[in-house]
């Protein structure tokens, strides 16, 4: 099968963060500004003698907030793309881009354990490691032979076109 290029891999990636940001954001929007209402309505005046209180009511619950929603963000990732992925090989922007991920070894099904480990490398690890998700991505570029990022060398997969 051919090998997906970079401007179609792009494509598919561009639609599936479509995809998992709007979802977050029906869930992040509220919660933030239930928080924001919260903490604005029950934060005590700051006095020039206790500065600390403030911070202690105001940036405490806003970071707890904002860490809650990574957490999700993450979760809803991994749902969509290891889910999916083990599945049919495809998740709704490469099936739109008309492309899926297989395994290197030809005859071999994809595994949950390949859609993990490239789930871990592709996310996580770029929220790590700055610059990291520029490096995976244009890997391919000048990847020979199979055109791989870094999240597919690590997994053992490669991305081909598909007819349907």
């Amino acid at each position: 099968m051919p090998l997906a290029d970079f401007g179609v891999r792009l494509g598919a990636y561009l639609i599936d963060s479509l995809i998992v940001g709007v979802v977050t954001l029906i869930v992040a929007l509220p919660v933030m500004i239930f928080v924001m209402i919260r903490v604005t309505r029950f934060a005590p005046e700051p006095t020039a003698d206790d500065s600390g209180a403030a911070f202690g009511s105001v940036v405490v619950p806003v970071l707890l907030a904002e860490g809650a929603l990574l957490v999700f963000m993450l979760i809803c990732y991994y749902l969509y793309e290891v889910e999916m992925m083990y599945r049919s090989g495809q998740t709704l922007g490469k099936r739109l881009m008309k492309i899926r991920v297989v395994p290197v070894e030809p005859g071999r099904d994809l595994t949950r354990g390949m859609a993990a480990i490239r789930f871990l490398v592709q996310f996580p690890a770029a929220m790590v490691v700055p610059f990291f998700t520029y490096v995976d991505g244009l890997w391919q570029l000048w990847d020979e032979p199979y055109k791989q990022t870094l999240h597919d060398k690590a997994a053992r997969t490669l991305v081909v076109k598909v007819s349907a």
